[in-house]
């Protein structure tokens, strides 16, 4: 794990993009092509700001995405479609995109995914850390035993009231009680990890990161075993961790 704190989100945005487009543009370099896998939600903000600037060779890079809720109409301001299309599709032409359909039948989505991401290794992987520690939609305590790629999950009551504190639904009822999600083994497939993880509201998520031993009760513990994974911080989400440090 190498560890990156800055004192501000935008700072940490536009550092965990350069070194994210320096991992691609080596792919591309190598291999002529680059997939990679996106995550979503407020706390990508900073880093989508200044990911869809980097000079990159967009139309050789191959993109996933980690989950998707299921039977939510991508209308709906908290589809991660409607959010990847509004600040990621629309700015840069890349060369496939292979979104997660939730309103798609579940089991169909699920395989057609599965084989699609299994054709090749993911070069790098965009893993956000939600405030109950999961990763992807792979609440505690998480499995990390399962081989697909994708599932279908149910949602915590945690996970649905962060998606409720960040404004996404206005109560917990509404946030839909399943989503298809990335699989924790599919995630450790890839070749690199980064995680962008601002915000105070992600401290304590942070600190049982770093501090715990890698246990399924603290999902993105298990980001520690992974040969190359770098996490980036603002000064708030790493508020928890500095004495430690």
């Amino acid at each position: 794990m190498k560890m990156n704190i800055y004192e501000h989100a935008d700072q940490m945005g536009l550092e965990a993009a350069r070194v994210s487009a320096a991992i691609i543009q080596e792919a591309v370099r190598t291999q002529g092509k680059a997939r990679i896998v996106l995550s979503t939600g407020a706390s990508q903000f900073p880093f989508f700001k200044h990911f869809v600037k980097m000079d990159i060779e967009w139309d050789k890079v191959e993109m996933f995405h980690l989950d998707e809720y299921v039977a939510l109409p991508e209308s709906h301001p908290a589809s991660f479609r409607k959010y990847l299309k509004e600040r990621f599709l629309q700015h840069v032409p890349v060369g496939k995109a292979w979104l997660v359909n939730g309103e798609g039948d579940p089991g169909q989505v699920v395989e057609e995914l599965n084989r699609r991401i299994a054709e090749e290794p993911v070069d790098l992987a965009l893993i956000g850390i939600g405030e109950n520690g999961h990763i992807a939609f792979n609440d505690p305590p998480a499995n990390f035993q399962v081989e697909e790629p994708y599932m279908v999950v149910n949602l915590s009551d945690t996970c649905k009231a962060q998606q409720v504190n960040e404004g996404w639904f206005a109560n917990n009822g509404e946030v839909p009680k399943q989503a298809i999600s990335m699989t924790v083994k599919q995630i450790l497939r890839s070749r690199h990890i980064v995680s962008v993880v601002p915000h105070a509201a992600k401290a304590q998520a942070i600190a049982d990161t770093v501090q715990q031993e890698v246990d399924s009760r603290y999902p993105a513990t298990i980001l520690k075993t992974h040969p190359s994974w770098q996490l980036f911080l603002d000064k708030e989400s790493a508020a928890l961790v500095y004495a430690w440090c």
